[in-house]
């Protein structure tokens, strides 16, 4: 069985970009894992199947060891423009507007495909702040607390996947990262982002992401520091914020707690590949 697959990279959050098939059905946590081995396979922080529902385009995600989150925002940015190349959606001069269903609801995306790299806008779900979408026994809103004894301060954000943010300075982020994803406090574990204020609108964040490990980029990462940053008062509500992330800056603006988080960043076609199945551990 042959798969296909595009890969896309936005920052340097990269993915293989598969289309729902027959194929894509064998993708087992274990075949996946294998195809993201940077080492022994394709190499990827995870694999996005584009599929439908209804009318509507569809992005599932798996991470690179087989885990299935909710949402990625790096990911749906190459989604949609995987789409816009493919014909896929409606284009009106170098702007090609859609809607894309994830596993945290639909998100409304705008492609401008008339620079390079592509630069995409994706109207994320409104943040919740709420700790019981984050913690298994969260009450109330978790903004800047002591989650351990001696650990750095957290907030708690879900951006349909769950994030804990802190700017506390953290001098061993390899081992807290992986401790902290896995408390047993989370309901499903977490994102770990690390931030730092640099100015009022512009702060440095690093994210381990659930699943995956470090990465260049976390686009959901950076809406949730971006919220956390303006909930705490180190950042202004409403004007856009610059997010830099090991890969670069994504463009984040938070308005008011109801409304929908805009993040605004690249992503980029890198080549088109395909693989035998059987090679990572399909059935014959």
């Amino acid at each position: 069985m042959i798969l296909r697959f595009s890969k896309y990279e936005g920052l340097g959050n990269d993915f293989l970009v598969v289309r729902e098939d027959d194929a894509s059905r064998l993708l087992s946590p274990a075949i996946v894992a294998r195809l993201c081995d940077r080492n022994f396979g394709v190499g990827a922080d995870g694999v996005l199947i584009v599929g439908r529902d209804g009318d509507m385009p569809a992005m599932r995600v798996i991470n690179a060891d087989g885990s299935e989150p909710e949402m990625c925002g790096n990911g749906l940015r190459c989604v949609a423009l995987f789409l816009v190349e493919q014909g896929l959606a409606s284009t009106v001069g170098p702007h090609s507007e859609l809607v894309v269903q994830t596993g945290a609801g639909p998100h409304p995306v705008s492609v401008d495909s008339s620079v390079k790299p592509a630069q995409v806008r994706v109207h994320m779900r409104p943040a919740s702040l709420l700790a019981g979408e984050v913690l298994r026994d969260g009450q109330g809103e978790w903004v800047e607390k002591a989650f351990e004894g001696s650990g750095p301060r957290l907030t708690m954000v879900s951006m349909g996947n769950p994030h804990a943010v802190t700017f506390d300075p953290v001098a061993d982020m390899p081992r807290l990262g992986p401790l902290l994803e896995k408390d047993v406090r989370f309901r499903a574990g977490a994102n770990i982002g690390f931030a730092r204020l640099k100015a009022p609108t512009r702060l440095d964040l690093t994210v381990w992401e659930r699943g995956v490990g470090f990465t260049r980029a976390c686009g959901t990462g950076a809406c949730a520091a971006a919220v956390a940053a303006v909930e705490t008062g180190r950042s202004p509500r409403g004007e856009e914020l610059q997010v830099c992330l090991p890969g670069g800056p994504l463009r984040i603006r938070v308005r008011e707690r109801a409304d929908p988080i805009e993040m605004t960043g690249p992503a980029r076609h890198v080549f088109e590949g395909q693989v035998s199945l059987q090679d990572f551990g399909a059935p014959a």
